[in-house]
């Protein structure tokens, strides 16, 4: 699969807010997750690795909200082994307000995997 097939196969379940799936089939085993430094402030792991621990941060964002009210996913720009997409969200968390989040998503693919991102916000 090229990246270009992988950001457009990334892009249509992320549409569909089927993150999991993404993770299952087509994260790397050993995927690296990297978030920006202020979201230490956050509780949040900065670097997580392995497909298994990026599913369970996954899972606990999750877990954390009380309603996801709107999500969007722009089209993937593609460069080399890398695509990126903006991912906004329209979100309540427990015990919180509401928030609208925005942010960049980079990806790098290699042998038809994800194995790395990285996010801006």
């Amino acid at each position: 699969m090229t990246t270009k097939e992988m950001a457009n196969k990334y892009y249509e379940l992320a549409c569909r807010n089927e993150y999991v799936e993404i993770q299952n089939e087509y994260y790397d085993d050993n995927v690296i997750s990297t978030e920006p430094e202020h979201a230490a402030s956050k509780g949040m792991q900065i670097i997580t690795r392995g497909k298994a621990a990026v599913m369970a941060k996954g899972e606990a964002f999750r877990e954390s909200r009380e309603t996801l009210h709107s999500q969007s996913c722009s089209e993937p720009l593609v460069a080399g082994d890398f695509f990126s997409v903006i991912l906004k969200r329209d979100i309540t968390f427990k015990n919180r307000p509401r928030v609208l989040l925005e942010e960049i998503g980079i990806f790098q693919v290699k042998d038809d995997k994800i194995i790395s991102e990285q996010f801006f916000y």
